[in-house]
């Protein structure tokens, strides 16, 4: 190979390595992102489970379900 072509590839190989550089970069802060989201469903969830369990409460004194 001459040494045009060598440097034609060293630039491309740079290219890509700067570019995974980049999507590492984004992936990590995507990473961050979807674990705060989680977190925050994870506290949604917890938070109907005990309205539930309210309802049900409320319903039994109620008499509006058979306890």
């Amino acid at each position: 190979m001459n040494e045009t072509a060598e440097n034609l590839v060293l630039e491309h190989l740079r290219a890509i390595r700067q570019d995974i550089g980049v999507l590492k970069a984004d992936m990590h802060d995507v990473k961050v992102r979807l674990t705060g989201v989680e977190e925050g469903l994870a506290g949604v969830n917890r938070r109907l489970d005990r309205l539930e369990v309210r309802v049900e409460r409320i319903e039994t004194r109620l008499n509006l379900i058979e306890a």
